[in-house]
């Protein structure tokens, strides 16, 4: 049980990274101070920019 609540926060905290990226926020912008959860957040913040850079979104 413990492990899939721990799985979902990260998804999460990925997932808002994520859509911080796509929206252009800054990595400032990341609300996580705990290392796991901010290093998920700024994956998924990495993968927007990234996807953003090839033109897969506008």
């Amino acid at each position: 049980m413990m492990k899939r609540q721990k799985r979902d926060r990260l998804e999460r905290a990925q997932s808002q990274g994520y859509k911080a990226g796509l929206n252009g926020r800054s990595v400032e912008a990341c609300p996580y101070s705990q290392m796991d959860a901010r290093s998920y957040w700024l994956g998924g913040w990495r993968d927007a920019r990234e996807e953003k850079q090839m033109g897969l979104y506008k």
